[in-house]
C-alpha cells in the first residue's frame, strides 16, 4: 500500500474526489440526492476501479459508500476488497461502515467529518444515530479496530504540509458547498426518510 503521508497519495485521493465523485455527484443533487460519494482505487498504484456516488431518491439504502459498493459487486469481475483503498467524501454513517466492513475492507479515508456532515451540510443523521442507537459522542467509535483503519484527509493533508494539496480541499470544498446549498434548498421535494 502506498505511504499514507506521502504527497502523491494525498494527491490522487484529492483528484479522484474532484474529477471523479464530484461530477457524478453534482448530478446526483441535480436529481434530489444528498452529497455523499464514494470511491474504491488498486493500492498497488491508486488507479480508480470505480466512483459512486449518493441515490436515496431511488433507494434509501443506496448511500454514496453503499452505491459504490453495490455497482462494484454487480461487476463480472473485480479485485479483491484487501487490494482496495476505500475513499470516501464524507466519514461514513453506521449503515456504511459497516457495509464496508462486512466487504472485507481494512481501510477508508474520509475528507469530511461526521460533524462536518452536521454543521457544514445541516445533515446531522450520523451523529444522532451514533449517539442514540449506541450512545456514542461525536468520534466516539474507534478508528483504529480489528477490521480497518479510518483517515482523516484533512491530517494527511496537514502532515505533508505542501500548498497546492490545501488549495485543491479548499477548491473541492467550495464545490461541495454549492452543492450542499442546491441539496439543501430541493430537499423538501424528495422523499428521502432522513434528508
Amino acid at each position: 500500500m502506498p505511504d499514507q503521508t506521502s504527497s502523491a497519495m494525498v494527491a490522487r485521493l484529492l483528484d479522484v474526489i474532484e474529477n471523479e465523485i464530484v461530477p457524478l455527484t453534482e448530478r446526483g443533487v441535480a436529481a434530489g440526492n444528498k452529497v455523499f460519494g464514494a470511491a474504491l482505487l488498486r493500492k498497488s498504484d491508486l488507479s480508480l476501479v470505480i466512483a459512486g456516488t449518493n441515490d436515496e431518491t431511488d433507494n434509501p439504502l443506496w448511500h454514496g459508500e453503499i452505491n459504490t459498493l453495490r455497482q462494484f459487486y454487480e461487476r463480472p469481475e473485480r479485485p479483491s476488497t484487501r487490494e482496495l483503498i476505500f475513499l470516501t467524501t464524507h466519514e461514513p454513517c453506521t449503515l456504511c461502515m459497516s457495509a464496508i466492513t462486512w466487504a472485507g475492507f481494512d481501510n477508508f479515508y474520509y475528507f469530511y467529518s461526521h460533524e462536518d456532515s452536521r454543521d457544514a451540510f445541516a445533515i446531522p443523521h450520523d451523529l444522532v444515530i451514533l449517539k442514540e442507537l449506541f450512545g456514542l459522542e461525536p468520534g466516539g467509535y474507534r478508528r483504529r479496530n480489528e477490521f480497518w483503519t479510518a483517515y482523516a484527509i484533512d491530517d494527511l493533508i496537514a502532515a505533508v504540509d505542501q500548498p497546492e494539496l490545501s488549495a485543491q480541499r479548499d477548491r473541492i470544498r467550495r464545490q461541495y458547498d454549492a452543492m450542499s446549498d442546491q441539496y439543501q434548498k430541493s430537499k423538501g421535494d424528495n422523499n428521502i426518510p432522513l434528508n
